[in-house]
């Protein structure tokens, strides 16, 4: 298997306004003055209206990206931010497909195959968020539900653009709730979405592509969580949101 970059991503959801945002930043690029991180990628997603304040404030090693991304170029559509927007305010990532966006605002596969050839024609990294709920975990359903996931929206995607995408597993069951899916589940579902990748898209693609772990990453967590083989980062929500948390879980990544 090739050797991947990891990637460490905060998703920061409605969280942080302009301020908070800003001393963020710059407690974190001082971090980095400090430490050597170049052998990782460090992302984050601020709320749209903190992006300005983020990318005028980011170290140059981190990317700055949007939480999500209007099915639409231009038009008439109150409130949607197009891929073509995003990339123009400066931001090189975007989060397609987070279970959030699933749950509370209906958007499906069909709505995420758009987003995706959307981000990625404006040249935009996307990050494709894919997992199962408890009910889904104690069916003993996951692999079913996360193969529905990736199939109508990832299966024909160009081999070209796959040198923009990686994949996020988050159990939903273990978002926000306290519970973390153990170090060998992780692997097991991640170890999973890489033979999806191999059969569905092939070989050099499946050792290529980024698979985060997206289920409550911390610091008491990351490094088991990280060590594991098919594990290529994490897609970090409330333990991004203070500085010393989220570099105490980049500090494990480089250990």
């Amino acid at each position: 298997m090739a050797s991947i970059t990891p990637l460490l991503a905060g998703n920061w959801k409605m969280n942080q306004d302009q301020q908070a945002t800003m001393d963020f930043m710059y407690a974190l690029s001082a971090w980095l003055q400090e430490h050597d991180a170049s052998s990782l990628d460090i992302a984050l997603f601020p709320s749209y209206l903190s992006i300005p304040a983020a990318i005028a404030t980011a170290d140059d090693a981190v990317i700055v990206g949007a939480q999500t991304v209007a099915s639409y170029d231009e038009g008439a559509y109150t409130g949607e931010v197009s891929a073509g927007m995003i990339a123009d305010a400066g931001c090189g990532a975007v989060l397609v497909g987070h279970s959030e966006r699933r749950e509370y605002f209906g958007e499906s596969e069909k709505d995420f195959v758009v987003k995706v050839e959307k981000a990625l024609a404006a040249g935009l990294q996307v990050v494709y968020c894919v997992g199962e709920t408890l009910d889904h975990r104690k069916a003993e359903s996951q692999e079913d539900v996360v193969r529905k996931q990736l199939d109508p929206v990832l299966r024909g995607l160009d081999e070209a653009h796959w040198a923009s995408m990686s994949i996020a597993y988050e159990p939903v069951w273990a978002i926000g709730t306290g519970e973390t899916a153990s170090p060998e589940q992780a692997q097991e579902m991640h170890a999973f979405i890489r033979g999806w990748l191999t059969n569905a898209v092939g070989a050099s693609v499946a050792d290529n592509t980024r698979i985060l772990y997206g289920g409550s990453m911390k610091p008491g967590n990351a490094k088991e969580l990280l060590s594991q083989p098919d594990v290529d980062g994490g897609l970090i929500g409330g333990a991004s949101l203070q500085v010393e948390s989220f570099t105490e879980i980049l500090s494990h990544a480089l250990s």
